[in-house]
């Protein structure tokens, strides 16, 4: 069986999910089979593994780092939010329905064997086993039905390294008074302390070192500086999400949906100079862009509504009716179609009339399409005739199917209308070929060339693994990490 160390934060968004990969990386490095697991995510961006089962894309990020095939094994539970109070709920990959909050917490000790069953799976297959918890430990009002931080450190007896975040300041609040508010043999699990994204000189930091190892009488497994390394967000409290980025030769608007999924699809454009995304939320903030994508969402009619309550439906037409290319993605490609229903209520029911950008409707069923996908764009006019024959490489994850009675985009489906066009592909622009294309044919109808190369997303993504391994290998006491993995609990 498997040795196992787990990384637990003070809150969300603290750094646990690129720490977890970084050690994946590291101790592959070192000679281990090592895979990551989370018991239960919630995040609207995933990932389709290739047997066709949904799980976090933070854990299919980690299955990268350490060398292996994402697997349903490594997340088997996935909640995706649909509403404030509710989730769609996905077990070993494979949707189980849509509960309310209340209704979930009241039955998730019910999948406790799912999770145990899955966990001890990875254990008999790898030498070591790199679990993230979710949040915070010590949300006390849901800490008695815990299976993600506590909770499964003690149903797997994993030691635990618990990770605080001094960049959003208050950190030795965070560690120590985590550390306060739990129970004393939860204590006892948490075997190092780790003080993330830590800007300046971390020399100054010496004293804090000192006073968190006498307060907490826990070992400080290392300070990790703020790591400038390109790694994908899953969370929706992404800096990116609120970045007002200006300033770019081009200009790509990105329409933030209430329920938006999946923007790990734009991060591809992040390696091209000159190329700046921003992410608009109001009609005021759209001006008028090189081009705009709708990429997906959880909630396709509620997010329609949305664009139709504050403006910018309006807005996005006016740009199509002056040219501006709009490019849609799963959810957004179902938006700019005609008309989207949901008869059966798998997503929040009834009926809207969408964009009308392509000549395209969607209707909702009970089955939901999941599998990576390899395909090649069709003979295209308009401007993205730019990516015609171009090849590409994704997955799809969607609930509705849409009746195209327009022009075909690929040979996996989608649709095109002048400068409007979508598809359901995920990772629709990760590849150098589609990328690489789409940006120049940017930059020339500025009336300018792009001397830049293309880069593929998976070869970027890899050497960025590295990059954070090195920076992450350097800032830990990785023979306390051994230590701690190997004396377990």
């Amino acid at each position: 069986m498997a040795k196992s160390i787990m990384l637990q934060g003070t809150m969300s968004n603290v750094g646990k999910s690129y720490l977890t990969a970084a050690l994946c990386r590291i101790l592959r490095q070192d000679g281990f089979s090592v895979a990551p697991f989370k018991s239960q995510n919630m995040a609207l961006n995933s990932f389709i593994t290739p047997d066709g089962m949904e799980i976090g894309r933070a854990q299919a990020l980690q299955a990268e780092a350490a060398g292996l095939e994402p697997s349903a094994l490594m997340n088997p539970i996935l909640l995706k939010p649909t509403t404030d109070v509710g989730s769609q709920v996905i077990v070993n990959g494979q949707v189980r329905g849509n509960m309310r909050a209340a209704e979930y917490f009241r039955r998730k000790k019910e999948l406790i064997p799912d999770i145990l069953s899955a966990y001890e799976q990875l254990a008999s297959e790898h030498d070591i086993i790199v679990i993230e918890g979710a949040g915070s430990p010590v949300e006390l009002n849901l800490k008695a039905d815990d299976i993600v931080n506590m909770g499964l450190a003690e149903l797997v007896r994993s030691p635990v390294l618990l990770v605080g975040d001094i960049d959003r300041g208050g950190v030795f609040a965070q560690l120590i008074g985590t550390l306060e508010l739990l129970e004393k043999s939860e204590r006892d699990m948490v075997r190092g302390l780790v003080v993330n994204k830590f800007r300046g000189d971390i020399s100054l930091f010496r004293d804090g070192i000192s006073i968190l190892e006498e307060r907490s009488h826990k070992k400080v497994a290392g300070v990790v500086p703020f790591i400038n390394c390109d790694i994908e967000d899953e969370d929706s409290l992404s800096e990116k999400l609120t970045a007002r980025i200006r300033g770019g030769v081009i200009d790509i608007a990105v329409i933030r949906l209430p329920k938006i999924s999946n923007f790990t699809d734009l991060d591809v454009f992040s390696q091209y100079d000159g190329v700046s995304v921003r992410y608009v939320t109001r009609a005021s903030e759209l001006g008028a862009p090189d081009l705009i994508i709708i990429p997906g969402t959880k909630s396709t009619i509620a997010d329609m509504k949305w664009l139709k309550e504050n403006g910018l439906a309006d807005d996005i037409k006016l740009c199509f009716s002056r040219g501006v290319p709009i490019f849609g993605i799963c959810g957004g490609y179902q938006i700019m179609g005609r008309t989207i229903s949901d008869p059966l209520g798998s997503e929040c029911g009834g009926s809207i009339g969408g964009l009308g950008l392509m000549d395209c409707t969607t209707v909702f069923g009970s089955e939901k399409t999941q599998t990576q996908v390899t395909g090649r764009f069709g003979d295209i006019e308009g401007f993205f005739s730019c990516l015609s024959g171009a090849g590409f490489y994704g997955y799809e994850v969607h609930m509705g199917e849409t009746e195209n009675a327009g022009a075909v985009l690929t040979d996996r489906g989608g649709s095109y209308n002048g400068n409007a066009a979508g598809c359901y592909v995920h990772g629709i622009f990760d590849s150098a070929d589609v990328s690489g294309r789409l940006v120049r044919a940017l930059y020339h109808r500025r009336g300018l060339t792009y001397g830049g190369r293309s880069v593929d997303r998976r070869e970027y993504r890899n050497a960025q693994l590295d990059l954070l391994a090195e920076n992450v290998r350097i800032a830990i006491d990785m023979e306390l990490i051994y230590r701690i993995i190997e004396e377990g609990v």
